[in-house]
């Protein structure tokens, strides 16, 4: 038998598995089974490890994962951070550290090494490696060019800035990747096998957009971290159903699909060696199902995707989840081989 680690590489290099590997994003979840309040857990690597190794442990996951908020790179630029207590740290949209575009000049890129949220997560993928880093699967995580641009100057200031100063947006993108290459390095020393790159903004541009400025980032982002020697599992939250051709030619190992595209569209355009992970809607189909609905869903997804395919939700398994629905999850996960 498999342990997770094992499963999911030998998904990734085409090899025979014993069973589907399991992969649900879970951040407020995972908090929530140790009984902490969120604000822990983002801000602490301590906590978050502790509760993503419970949350594999429950429900037999295989893998962890140093995701938490989309803030981390923007806060150690010195954007201003809302923290609370019990939800995901947030951008002050309307402060936004770019909002002068002028600023990006003098902007430094931080070290992830320098002692504040980025090396946090540094420090989780070492913890993770040293607890569990010959069990599971080890993710990090960084903000894609188009998420981390708009965290940086707004998401409507980025949006008007394709049309309005496409130099602007490249010399933005062109300092992303700087800093984000760096804070992948600093966590695939730490330990981490796969990358996770999360660019939920990219999914609210159309094709030519998408070709044009986000597309060649993210490649650039992609190739860097398949030669540092991790794997890359790109996760676009949203409808990218205009843009999955260019998303498939990216050689992620994993494509996380969100609800709003069937996966057999994301198959059709993807090609048939694309492993993809999802994506039954997190909310209608796993938080408000039954082991009984979601079994089917999920076999759905299974059917649609064909054997290249990860068990998990559209994002993010929400908070309020039964525990019963998740336990679904795992019970079709291992009860059917690829």
């Amino acid at each position: 038998m498999m342990n997770g680690r094992q499963r999911i590489l030998a998904m990734l290099d085409g090899r025979p598995v014993d069973c589907l590997p399991l992969m649900p994003i879970t951040m407020m979840f995972a908090a929530d089974r140790i009984g902490v309040p969120y604000g822990k857990y983002a801000t602490d690597y301590r906590v978050l490890v502790e509760g993503q190794i419970r949350t594999a442990e429950q429900f037999d996951f295989d893998y962890v994962s140093c995701i938490s908020d989309p803030t981390r790179e923007a806060a150690d630029c010195g954007a201003a951070i809302h923290f609370y207590d019990d939800q995901p740290p947030a951008v002050d949209e309307i402060n936004a550290l770019l909002a002068d575009k002028t600023t990006l000049a003098g902007l430094k890129v931080p070290d992830p090494l320098g002692g504040g949220r980025m090396h946090d997560r540094v420090r989780a993928a070492e913890l993770f490696k040293s607890r569990a880093g010959d069990e599971l699967l080890i993710e990090g995580w960084i903000e894609g060019p188009c998420a981390e641009a708009a965290d940086l100057r707004g998401i409507n200031r980025l949006m008007t800035d394709f049309f309005d100063d496409p130099a602007f947006v490249r010399d933005l993108f062109d300092f992303v990747l700087e800093m984000n290459l760096g804070f992948a390095k600093a966590q695939v020393e730490a330990g981490v096998d796969i990358m996770g790159i999360g660019d939920a903004a990219a999914s609210l541009v159309g094709p030519r957009i998408y070709e044009e400025f986000v597309r060649p980032y993210e490649q650039k982002m992609v190739d860097a971290v398949h030669e540092m020697g991790a794997g890359v599992r790109m996760h676009i939250c949203g409808n990218i159903g205009r843009i999955l051709p260019g998303v498939g030619s990216l050689g992620c190992e994993i494509v996380d699909v969100d609800y709003m595209v069937p996966l057999e569209q994301a198959r059709r355009e993807m090609g048939s060696q694309q492993v993809l992970a999802g994506n039954i809607d997190p909310v209608a189909a796993l938080r408000d199902g039954t082991p009984e609905s979601i079994n089917r869903a999920i076999a759905e997804c299974h059917r649609q995707s064909g054997d290249r395919y990860i068990v998990a939700a559209g994002c993010e398994v929400p908070r309020d989840t039964p525990e019963e629905n998740v336990v679904a999850l795992r019970d079709y996960a291992r009860s059917n081989g690829a």
